[in-house]
């Protein structure tokens, strides 16, 4: 069901429910009343299989802060001219940005969960309960009064008392026609947050790129840009488990970087390399930056330029931006991007940017993982061997560390390898994900370590599929 489809479906309920329960609102000529009736059965069933399958009163994925269960069962009467007179955003978009400018003092800092409660109203008003939606909306506005678009959403529940509302930011035409981009930006960040909240990843499964996580990454980052979303992941004993997920906002002209400047949103396999203070940065980053290591060593292969992408934060005026809307960066509101800087960890949590992310489940995951994991084995036989030919074997002709060739890097090979003294080489905490576009690659990092010693080397390693090979075309320490 098309975007459009739901919101003509939302509104054809809204417009029957305001019919009965609004005296204001003039109730249909009784040859249209059949019409009508059908019309809105029909709607209520459309919203209901376009929604995710949860309890009307509770989001989904909610605390017990975002629940419905803690509104008002009934709301009272309220009066729209009352109403509009407490909150004049409310009626339009023309009215946007009025109370944008004044974050909210009173909103909870770590209150992340104001999506859970926007779909809640939404869900509120496909079944026809325009009445109950209303004071969650106010609440909602009056928590994060820079959240456009609950904004937007409240206008129409107030509009809706009145006048059918037939489309989300159902305005005036000269008020649609002079703020066309922003309602443009609203209604599709409205639609991607549906979508990616009615289209859940299959229960249990996993980004094909996390091939083996070590224990020393707690936590890992998956951000499909098709669906301007970020999953968040715990690693545990036993494997990776989806904790949350945000909305996103990219680059102003979608994904894939290849030169500085170019507005786009890197793809890749990436690290969070620094989390930078708040109180060092300009208040377009709101609470906070977690730049990333664009580019990588396979971006600088292919000759792509660029620095300074970071997971950021809002301005104090935005909850939110539009889809597409940053230079590059990849853009949360700021109570999520709180919630990613309290929990992941510099350097050893990966951050995977995909065009869109194909979840498997993780027995698949493991089973494609075991022909490079044999790779990586005859690798580290080879450098315990102490044969510097049959170590070399495994690098590209092209290979890179740096600024040096592989002709100048075999030196430090040899030096390692005398090291060694014939005792084995032990990989610890070994960690690779995958990356396949136009080329199969394997980013791997784990701690090298000979035995008998305590402490080693931590190194990361980029890896081609060549034929039915894996070769090296890159290594650096980098700990």
């Amino acid at each position: 069901m098309s975007f459009n489809g739901l919101l003509l479906a939302m509104s054809l309920a809204a417009l029957g429910h305001s019919a009965q329960a609004n005296t204001r609102v003039a109730a249909p000529k009784a040859g249209a009343k059949t019409a009508v009736k059908t019309a809105v059965k029909t709607a209520v069933k459309a919203v209901a299989k376009a929604l995710p399958k949860t309890s009307p009163k509770t989001s989904p994925k909610t605390s017990p802060k975002a629940s419905l269960k803690t509104e008002p069962k009934t709301v009272a009467k309220v009066s729209v001219r009352k109403s509009a007179r407490v909150l004049p955003v409310a009626l339009g978009v023309a009215g946007i940005g009025a109370l944008a400018s004044k974050a909210s003092t009173q909103a909870n800092a770590r209150d992340a969960d104001a999506e859970n409660r926007l779909i809640a109203i939404y869900r509120l008003i496909g079944e026809a309960r325009n009445r109950e939606a209303m004071e969650p909306a106010r609440k909602l506005v009056h928590d994060h009064p820079n959240f456009q678009l609950a904004q937007l959403v409240y206008g129409d529940l107030l509009n809706s008392q009145v006048r059918p509302v037939r489309t989300l930011g159902d305005v005036s035409p000269d008020a649609s026609k002079a703020r066309a981009e922003a309602l443009a930006e609203l209604r599709e960040e409205s639609q991607l947050r549906l979508k990616a909240l009615r289209d859940r990843p299959p229960a249990g499964t996993l980004p094909s790129q996390f091939m083996a996580l070590a224990p020393s990454s707690r936590h890992a980052i998956a951000i499909d840009t098709s669906r301007s979303r970020l999953y968040l992941f715990e690693n545990s004993t036993t494997g990776l488990h989806l904790i949350a997920d945000f909305y996103i906002s990219i680059g102003k002209l979608g994904a894939e970087k290849n030169t500085e400047g170019d507005k786009r949103t890197p793809l890749g396999i990436y690290f969070i390399t620094s989390n930078l203070d708040p109180k060092s940065l300009k208040n377009f980053y709101g609470s906070g930056a977690l730049p990333i290591n664009y580019p990588n060593a396979l971006d600088q292969s292919r000759g792509k330029t660029g620095s300074g992408i970071w997971l950021h934060g809002t301005p104090p005026e935005q909850f939110s931006r539009a889809p597409r809307a940053s230079d590059g960066c990849v853009v949360l509101a700021n109570p999520d991007l709180e919630r990613l800087v309290r929990t992941v960890q510099v350097r050893t949590t990966p951050v995977v940017i995909a065009q869109s992310l194909q979840w498997q489940a993780p027995h698949t995951v493991a089973n494609n993982s075991q022909a490079f994991a044999a790779t990586l084995t005859r690798w580290q036989q080879a450098k315990s061997s102490g044969d510097l030919s049959r170590v070399l074997n495994f690098y590209t002709a092209d290979f890179r560390s740096q600024d040096k060739t592989l002709v100048q890097w075999t030196p430090t090979l040899r030096q390692e390898m005398e090291r060694v003294q014939g005792r084995p080489i032990l990989l610890k905490d070994v960690s690779y994900l995958r990356w396949t576009d136009t080329a199969d690659t394997m980013v791997v990092t784990f701690g090298e370590v000979i035995e008998g010693m305590r402490t080693g080397m931590t190194k990361r390693q980029y890896w081609i599929r060549e034929g039915i090979q894996w070769k090296i075309f890159f290594e650096g320490v980098i700990g």
